[in-house]
């Protein structure tokens, strides 16, 4: 039976991997109900920068031993949002389209969302606005182990720890990098490296990533 729906956990500024998937399947679901794990997507995210890969981390308050992703709230210390603006924009400035989105993204950083599932949420819904992707996207009303069989389970599968290569559905295309002199071109960054240097042309670079299995 073919799959008819994808099933992916809440991500900061997700991956390519992962907007790959919502282009191709276009009925998203995002999980709310899982217990909240570290050294994720969820609250993490990789930039180019002039020296390479950057990890951005956006710091979590925990509430006992176990907690719902939905439920996981930001905290405000090491002042991150002023970090994490910084760090874009020292990467991103000399791109083609930043200037062009800029004032799209800026407010992310400027004010407080209290949770991290409501400000990923606003994030992914901008990108979908601005990739104009025309996906369906729901949430979960209660977690579930097993996905079912007409959905895509990406859920643990689009993580930092885990090489996408092992998705023989995902070969992500090159693309124009603004550093890819000094570093060569880095596959599967967040979806703003993309969007950045390739604007409107994002969509092309997120169709052709998607290797059909035969």
């Amino acid at each position: 039976m073919q799959n008819e729906c994808v099933l992916l956990s809440s991500a900061y500024l997700p991956p390519l991997h992962y907007f790959c998937k919502i282009y191709h399947y276009k009925n998203v679901l995002i999980e709310q109900h899982c217990n909240y794990v570290k050294q994720t997507y969820r609250n993490r995210c990789n930039i180019a920068a002039g020296n390479g890969m950057m990890p951005l981390s956006i710091p979590v308050e925990r509430s006992g031993a176990k907690c719902l992703t939905r439920d996981v709230r930001i905290s405000d210390h090491d002042n991150w949002r002023k970090l994490h603006w910084q760090a874009i924009v020292s990467a991103y400035n000399n791109t083609p389209f930043f200037e062009y989105y800029r004032d799209d993204f800026e407010p992310f950083y400027t004010r407080k969302i209290d949770f991290l599932f409501d400000f990923n949420q606003q994030q992914l819904q901008l990108l979908l606005e601005l990739l104009d992707i025309e996906a369906e996207v729901g949430l979960t009303s209660v977690y579930r182990k097993e996905a079912g069989e007409t959905v895509a389970d990406f859920r643990e599968k689009i993580h930092p720890k885990i090489d996408f290569s092992t998705d023989t559905e995902f070969a992500p295309k090159p693309y124009y990098q603004v550093f890819q002199a000094q570093n060569g071109f880095i596959p599967n960054l967040s979806i703003i490296d993309l969007l950045f240097n390739c604007g409107p042309e994002s969509v092309l670079i997120l169709r052709d990533s998607h290797k059909p299995v035969i």
